[in-house]
């Protein structure tokens, strides 16, 4: 089982100084709005990602007023403690050790520690564009697979490269094909990998949405997840040679995994044209689920959940079906804010759930 025991935080968003342990599985912080609850949150998926939930720059997370901040956390994996540490010093600088060992990449982290997040906008992954899905996908693959982080990373990197040459090509208004083939072979190379290792999960993943999508809606509907890419009818050097003249027009790559589009359906249709309210919200709970779910699959233990303000967005039957879930079938370490700690508490109480609360009154 992975537990956070302990967290200190300095100069981090709206927190001065403050540290806290956790006792307990079940974690119920409250707190009136604005308070802070949310950000310790985002503090402990800093820990597991060197980066906020919620984006922006680093220098973004200080405290106002303050030059840099700190955040220490110490996990427990099968009984065996790891301490965290995250610094961003004064003149920018970040820095990042485990057991007091510097990290030369950040990525070298990534999915020592895994988390999940569900927060108010996450319902952006039903509603929102292709690319909020392929992110949410790549950061579960990243979590799980150090492989597929770095070839993202140098999939990511090369398109970069493509894409100024082409801006570069347009303004010179001189082409230079043999550059485009040597780019070209690079991103194939690494586009073919992320497009199998994506195309392995969808099956695995849309199983395990379908299955707690009925869980938490407390009904079975037609529901289904698709990943759609371009790759699936011809090769991505293919395409990227086919379509070289519009790229040049363009001045950017059209073709590729960066286009891969995984859609949520309802009754075969998109499911933000077609669910209603309630059923994104047991979407949006089923699509975390799973990712949890498939994480504990590869990694051998549950991830921590970080659920935000969840009691505002859901129903009572669709909350009881959830926490039923997460506390029976699951051996996760649970962080939940609210403003009402007595309803957390309750809840739990009927689950014969022992709470650590915490309120964050300053």
């Amino acid at each position: 089982m992975l537990q956070l025991e302990r967290i200190s935080i300095l100069q981090f968003k709206n927190y001065a100084h403050q540290k806290f342990n956790f006792e307990d599985s079940v974690v119920a912080i409250s707190g009136r709005n604005g308070i802070g609850k949310t950000n310790l949150l985002d503090a402990i998926y800093y820990l597991s990602f060197t980066r906020s939930y919620f984006g922006g720059t680093d220098a973004a997370q200080t405290k106002t007023g303050s030059n840099g901040f700190r955040v220490d956390g110490r996990f427990l994996i099968s009984q065996q403690a790891h301490e965290i540490q995250i610094i961003l010093r004064e003149n920018g600088k970040k820095e990042t050790a485990c057991d007091g060992i510097l990290y030369e990449k950040f990525s070298d982290h990534i999915g020592k520690f895994p988390v999940v997040m569900i927060a108010p906008d996450d319902i952006e992954l039903i509603n929102g564009s292709p690319e909020i899905r392929r992110k949410f996908i790549d950061t579960i693959l990243c979590q799980t697979d150090q492989l597929y982080l770095k070839t993202l990373i140098q999939y990511n990197k090369i398109l970069q490269q493509r894409n100024s040459y082409l801006k570069q090509a347009a303004i010179n208004r001189h082409r230079d094909n043999t550059l485009l083939d040597t780019l070209d072979n690079l991103l194939t190379e690494a586009g073919n990998f992320i497009y199998q290792q994506r195309k392995l999960f969808a099956p695995v993943f849309r199983n395990e949405i379908l299955k707690f999508y009925d869980a938490v809606a407390g009904k079975h509907e037609a529901t289904d997840f698709q990943y759609y890419s371009q790759l699936h009818n011809q090769s991505l050097l293919e395409l990227l040679q086919n379509n070289r003249e519009k790229d040049y027009l363009l001045q950017r790559t059209n073709h590729g995994i960066h286009k891969d589009n995984p859609e949520i359906l309802l009754d075969e249709v998109a499911f933000k044209t077609r669910g209603s309210q309630g059923q994104k919200k047991s979407m949006l709970f089923a699509l975390k689920l799973a990712e949890s779910s498939f994480i504990e699959m590869k990694k051998g233990h549950s991830p921590i959940l970080l659920l935000d303000d969840v009691f505002e967005k859901l129903d009572s039957n669709r909350m009881h079906n959830l926490l039923t879930h997460i506390c029976h079938n699951t051996k996760a370490q649970i962080f939940l804010t609210d403003t009402h700690p007595e309803r957390m508490t309750n809840v739990f109480n009927e689950m014969g759930k022992k709470v650590h609360s915490i309120h964050i009154d300053n």
